[in-house]
């Protein structure tokens, strides 16, 4: 069956049409091109049309011309527009006429290096002449790592090898520093939040060393829809940037369904599983050989749907290996499989977390079903762009679970197809993330009075006496050097709040690594009895040993997976901003966070039933970070005529609802913020809802929180009055057993509240 005859028989299904909420035509889309500018050297034009490229797309042009001009830049332009060329057409022209230019390409993930360079040596091997490009990351040999060094041209790496592998050893890569023409940083989009602000302290140690050697080279940068791509690639460089966005690449139909799965108990407001109808869809499609790629949220739901799929075909006696999962975890060897396998056609469907969501070359596919709403406008449409691929015609489908934020976007489906895409935050000198970067720049070169590191001379040379203090760095006149025994880079991850991963071993095939998981998320995804599921493979975690960094994991088979719970304490350390509301009050401050793991629950396959739970025993863990809150008066509860439990209930409810609201407000994952309430505190006896960072220090959402408080309000009373529930339900409260009977009316009337300071007549119970 073709994707139009398919498309064709699911308007015709009327069961499949009454669970939609929208469905969308985008029509296809015509190219405007331009030709080579004159600048271009004439072997390059003609080992471009040697590949079939005779013109350009107009946002070709136009990012050359403006590279070729000395400016940077910041392309921005949908999935499969060409970006591509806009930075190797400049990169190889210079590198035509001076040879000894270097370029140094920066990509998110090594997957999208690798794709990169074999694109790249392609177009090399048309012209004729010798440009060495190379992938130098953690999988390059150290045989091959000398050759690169001396031959390179072209450096094709990611963030964390250039922050560890190769500006803390920049004296063996002076050819590089000293020639480096071009920096390309592909993916802007993805570098917000934490990553972000790291990387952006690894571009001033690169700058710096660049200044060391005599080179100031021009940034090239590309991005996915961002509302301010401009902005996020101008702190991210900390120079000024032109913006072209006007794409000229053709883009085929798209059709771009909103499915709601229907309610399967109205008291509870309980949806019919997402999980199980995203399966069906996709098993569904496998069966009429239409390619597809299904977005989940977590490891877990990866998973729980491969698993499903798996076990769909192989009921109806087909290949169960067309299916596979594909996230963060697996070891590289296993995910160039996958790829390889989606571009052959040999496997039809894959089930991703966000990590396919960038630009890998995957092959052209048919159908992008997600599973559960992306967490932000930008990310849904990056999803999205996996499928269709400039001319083919494409079908997406957006399956909503009965989480509040997913049911507020899937029955507003005009503010998702009418708003702009969300602005991306990062904070580059947070505290934590700047003094790491220090000390690694510390170690690169010396520090000499007057310079300045992201801040003003004055407050570098104050983090740089802290340092000396605690004999990392060594002072000598006007002159800061490293003195510290331990090699600094090593020890920062750009990617987590904490540094480095826990590996999962396989006990029983000689401690044979099977995955990893990051060290923040360990103690709730491979605690002591943990199901540790890995491509449909079941594992029991047997040990976590949080020092050593190790979880030791046997092979099971069951027919359950587990889930963690944890307590989470709060405490209020200062407060950095408020913002008088008109009941309440709006704040911004330093928050001591402690949480620890209790429990786990056994949850069924199939039925997703509880079938039994179990003690989580591992230490709490502590940290400090930035949060959004607001404190109501002491006396809120009597003024709507809430008792002390419905009371409690209405502040989770509404904490819950805040934290499913803020990324429509702001861009970031729904997993960046976490939410919490409380009815007294020891420095206070006011009331209060907390969001905060899940990040030591933070890194600027609750800032971008405090700025939007009406709008996330606003965004909360609207989710939970639109839902059809009369007491609350996961679909706006979140989980009954917070929410309690009074949660949904009670939030409502907070909400209210905060912003008329009036009191609803609806809250009294």
């Amino acid at each position: 069956m073709n994707l139009s005859q398919l498309i064709d028989s699911l308007k015709a299904d009327d069961y499949f049409c009454d669970n939609l909420t929208a469905w969308r035509t985008f029509p296809e889309r015509p190219a405007r091109f331009a030709d080579f500018p004159e600048s271009v050297h004439p072997e390059l034009v003609a080992g471009f049309r040697k590949r079939g490229i005779s013109r350009l797309y107009s946002h070709q042009q136009e990012a050359f011309s403006a590279i070729d001009a000395g400016k940077n830049v910041c392309v921005v332009t949908p999935t499969a527009s060409g970006k591509t060329l806009c930075y190797n057409l400049p990169v190889l022209n210079r590198l035509m006429s001076e040879p000894e230019s270097r370029a140094l390409y920066l990509f998110p993930t090594k997957a999208l290096s690798q794709d990169q360079v074999t694109e790249l040596t392609e177009t090399i091997d048309s012209l004729d002449v010798k440009i060495g490009a190379y992938t130098f990351d953690g999988d390059t040999p150290a045989s091959a790592r000398k050759a690169v060094r001396n031959a390179g041209h072209v450096i094709v790496t990611n963030p964390d090898m250039l922050h560890a592998g190769i500006l803390p050893h920049h004296t063996i890569w002076v050819r590089l520093f000293e020639n480096l023409k071009y920096v390309v940083i592909d993916e802007i989009h993805h570098y917000r939040g934490v990553f972000g602000s790291h990387l952006t302290n690894v571009l001033r140690r690169l700058k710096r060393l660049c200044a060391f050697y005599g080179a100031q080279p021009q940034f090239i940068c590309c991005s996915a829809t961002i509302a301010n791509p401009q902005e996020l690639a101008e702190r991210l460089i900390e120079a000024p940037v032109e913006l072209i966005d006007d794409n000229g690449a053709p883009a085929g139909e798209k059709h771009f369904l909103f499915y709601n799965p229907p309610v399967v108990n109205r008291e509870l407001g309980i949806r019919a599983s997402s999980v199980k109808r995203a399966g069906r869809l996709a098993s569904s499609l496998l069966f009429k050989k239409v390619q597809s790629i299904v977005f989940a949220r977590s490891r877990l739901r990866v998973e729980i749907l491969t698993t499903y799929l798996k076990d769909a075909v192989e009921r109806r006696g087909g290949d169960a290996s067309k299916v596979r999962g594909y996230r963060g975890g697996y070891l590289p060897t296993e995910r160039r499989e996958i790829e390889q396998g989606l571009r052959n056609g040999e496997v039809m469907a894959v089930v991703s977390t966000n990590a396919l969501e960038l630009g890998i070359d995957i092959g052209s596919l048919d159908v992008c079903i997600m599973c559960g709403y992306a967490g932000g406008i930008s990310r849904t449409w990056q999803q999205a762009g996996r499928a269709g691929r400039r001319s083919a015609t494409a079908l997406i489908i957006l399956v909503a679970s009965s989480a509040p934020l997913d049911q507020y976007i899937i029955n507003h489906p005009d503010y998702f197809f009418d708003q702009r895409p969300e602005s991306a935050t990062i904070d580059a000198n947070n505290l934590f993330v700047l003094s790491s970067h220090l000390k690694c720049a510390a170690f690169e070169l010396p520090f000499t009075e007057g310079d300045s590191f992201g801040l003003d001379p004055s407050s570098t040379a104050e983090l740089l006496d802290f340092l000396a203090q605690h004999r990392v760095l060594r002072k000598t006149r006007n002159r800061w050097h490293w003195s510290a025994e331990s090699y600094p880079a090593s020890e920062i991850s750009l990617r987590t709040a904490a540094p480095g991963n826990v590996v999962i071993l396989d006990t029983t095939d000689e401690g044979r690594v099977i995955g990893e998981v990051d060290y923040f998320n360990a103690p709730v995804e491979v605690y002591e009895h943990a199901i540790y599921l890995h491509e449909t493979r079941q594992y029991t975690i047997e040990r976590l040993d949080l020092e050593d960094r190790k979880a030791y994991a046997r092979p099971v088979e069951v027919d359950y997976y587990t889930d963690a719970e944890q307590k989470v304490d709060l405490r209020v350390i200062e407060r950095f901003e408020e913002r008088a509301l008109q009941g309440a009050e709006a704040c911004r401050g330093e928050l001591s966070v402690t949480w620890l793991p209790t429990i786990f629950r056994k949850i069924k396959f199939g039925t997703h039933e509880n079938v039994g739970w179990g003690e989580i025993h591992l230490p709490e863990q502590t940290m400090h970070t930035t949060g959004f809150w607001i404190d109501f008066p002491e006396n809120i509860g009597d003024r709507l005529k809430l008792g002390q439990e419905a009371l409690g209930e209405a502040l989770h409810s509404l904490a819950n609802a805040l934290r499913q609201v803020a990324p429509v407000c702001i861009l970031c994952d729904p997993q960046d913020m976490l939410a919490t309430a409380r009815l007294r505190a020891p420095e206070s006896q006011q009331p209060s809802v907390f969001l905060y960072e899940r990040y030591p220090g933070g890194v600027g959402y609750s800032e971008k929180l405090l700025h939007h408080h009406e709008t996330l309000l606003e965004a909360a009373i609207t989710l939970l009055d639109d839902c059809g529930c009369k007491e609350g339900c996961p679909s706006c409260v979140g989980p009954s057993l917070e929410a309690g009977l009074y949660g949904k009316s009670g939030a409502l009337a907070l909400a209210r509240f905060c912003l008329s300071g009036e009191v609803p007549g609806s809250a009294e119970v």
